[in-house]
């Protein structure tokens, strides 16, 4: 693997490879060439030839990729060859949505628990694996425990930043966050925040434009590629949170 940084956007369009090369396999496709793979998922193959070149050879000329071998490949880079223990905060609509989301399973990833500050809430259990409430204030017990290793912040954003706190003093070092605000956290915490409101003011925008002066299926660094990241679904309303 290359030295360099490997920015965000890079292994954002990895999980998309993955995903793509795990529909071949499903298809008993063996080889696919970069050529091929861009044309049948509507992606970029000098980007692809880019983005995996961050991290060694995996083509053979006049064969192109082995389809298994570059999937356990990123599934490595990806860190998804080991289980991940997910605890969401918040047991509102968006947080039991997303404890009943079934694509957490397919990336190798596990909700453990769920907190939340509501006495009415906690002790009960939610979602298809009946996952329980706990009392947010027991989260670094409970994360201990249940070696909780990524956090999801599902609460209202008056309430997200003393959340990210709960979460960072409990050690967690990823945090996926649905509130819509910014929040401070240490440099040895990754913050990824999923802003659903500037997601449709900008699907907003697109239509509200002429249909000449719109801009479809641009490809470049900074976009990601046409096959996008698929988020679970959310659900209107927020949580009942502090």
């Amino acid at each position: 693997m290359k030295s360099e940084k490997i920015s965000e956007l890079t292994t954002n369009r990895l999980s998309v490879y993955l995903r793509c090369l795990n529909l071949l396999a499903g298809a008993g496709i063996k080889t696919i060439s970069s050529k091929a793979l861009a044309e049948q998922f509507n992606l970029n193959s000098a980007q692809i030839r880019k983005d995996l070149g961050y991290f060694g050879e995996f083509g053979v000329r006049g064969v192109g990729y082995f389809v298994e071998d570059l999937r356990r490949h990123l599934t490595n880079i990806l860190g998804l060859d080991r289980p991940r223990r997910v605890g969401i905060v918040g047991a509102g609509r968006l947080g039991t949505a997303l404890a009943n989301y079934n694509g957490f399973a397919k990336s190798n990833f596990t909700v453990a628990a769920i907190f939340d500050n509501d006495k009415d809430k906690i002790g009960q259990v939610i979602g298809h694996d009946a996952v329980k409430v706990h009392d947010v204030k027991n989260i670094a017990r409970v994360v201990a425990e249940a070696g909780i290793d990524v956090a999801v912040i599902a609460v209202p954003a008056r309430a997200a930043q003393k959340v990210l706190n709960q979460i960072m003093a409990a050690g967690v070092k990823a945090v996926l966050n649905f509130a819509p605000v910014p929040l401070d956290s240490r440099l040895d915490v990754k913050v990824k925040t999923v802003d659903l409101t500037t997601s449709l003011e900008s699907l907003s925008y697109y239509l509200a434009q002429p249909r000449a002066g719109r801009v479809t299926n641009a490809r470049s660094e900074n976009q990601p590629t046409s096959a996008a990241e698929s988020e679970p679904p959310a659900v209107a309303g927020g949580p009942n949170f502090g």
